[in-house]
């Protein structure tokens, strides 16, 4: 429990609690398990305070000096911390949901346990957190708060990395056209797909992909099995694959309705890139389905292992 003295000062306001400190360096203040919700101590000199176990949702903590701070197990949901010092600071199991650590410095943080979700961290100074329980023998760096939890699970956890394994073996990304006569055929192709026990990811090209967009199918297309582009009346896709398949090792299988043509850059993309494979010319939807097996995931498959090989 927090030291009533302490904690008395504190609600005195940041001025007098920050000459306190200043005349008092000695003192390690106890605000352990202290209610500071809503508190405003924006700029007070929380250096090495106590502060385990500490309700400081919505708290004003903007420039606060929280080096070396004890912060574990404490409650910072919706908190603004941009532009503190958080150096040094144990944030071991501490709950960050919507917090605001804008400009804020995060150098040597302990991070073990913690739950970070939606947390604003532009500007802010990611450096050597460790992920690894205080004291461990062997510390685990990293530099980045988002990423500290996934790490962690990822080397200690051998159900996630045999989650990953699995979403890896089975994801299918399919690329594709929505307009209405379109849009049937890719679903039919997506259901086709779960049948077979895959995981299919499917995306709606009607419109131009946006930068943000394009990135995000490159993360999954490096996490799929293999790709199926429908390039019947595309639009977006002929730039989708151009940006994606020189930079992703990942077999491409093509479709296409039979009696239209490849787009003009197609042949250039399929000549350099050996994990492009012949487009699947089909008749109707129906036969596209009754044949997907053998003409489109079979394919796509003995290049997938042929790519594992090398």
């Amino acid at each position: 429990m927090a030291n009533p003295e302490h904690l008395a000062k504190l609600k005195e306001g940041v001025e007098p609690w920050d000459q306190w400190r200043e005349q008092n360096p000695e003192v390690k203040p106890d605000l352990s398990g202290a209610d500071l919700y809503w508190a405003n101590l924006s700029e007070a000199n929380l250096e090495r305070a106590d502060l385990r176990g500490a309700d400081l949702r919505r708290a004003d903590l903007r420039r606060a000096n929280l080096s070396g701070a004890k912060l574990r197990g404490a409650r910072l949901g919706g908190a603004n911390l941009s532009a503190a010092d958080l150096s040094a600071a144990d944030l071991t199991a501490a709950t960050l949901v919507g917090t605001n650590l804008e400009k804020a410095n995060l150098t040597a943080c302990s991070v073990y346990g913690i739950s970070a979700w939606d947390v604003r961290l532009e500007g802010a100074i990611q450096s050597n957190l460790v992920i690894t329980p205080w004291g461990d023998e062997s510390p685990i760096q990293v530099d980045n708060l988002e990423v500290a939890q996934f790490i962690y699970l990822l080397l200690n956890n051998e159900k996630i990395r045999s989650v990953i394994d699995t979403i890896t073996s089975k994801v299918v990304l399919i690329l594709g056209r929505f307009t209405p006569e379109r849009k049937v055929v890719l679903e039919a192709i997506r259901d086709e797909l779960r049948r077979r026990d895959y995981l299919p990811v499917l995306f709606d090209f009607e419109k131009p992909a946006s930068k943000d967009l394009t990135g995000t199918i490159s993360t999954l297309a490096n996490m799929a099995r293999f790709v199926i582009a429908d390039l019947t009346d595309p639009s977006s896709v002929p730039h989708e694959l151009a940006t994606l398949v020189p930079n992703t090792v990942v077999p491409v299988q093509t479709i296409i309705l039979e009696g239209q043509r490849e787009y003009a850059m197609f042949p250039d993309l399929k000549t350099r890139y050996h994990w492009v494979l012949e487009p699947h010319q089909y008749k109707s939807q129906e036969l596209l389905i009754a044949h997907l097996g053998e003409t489109v995931i079979a394919p796509a498959e003995a290049k997938a292992k042929e790519l594992a090989r090398k």
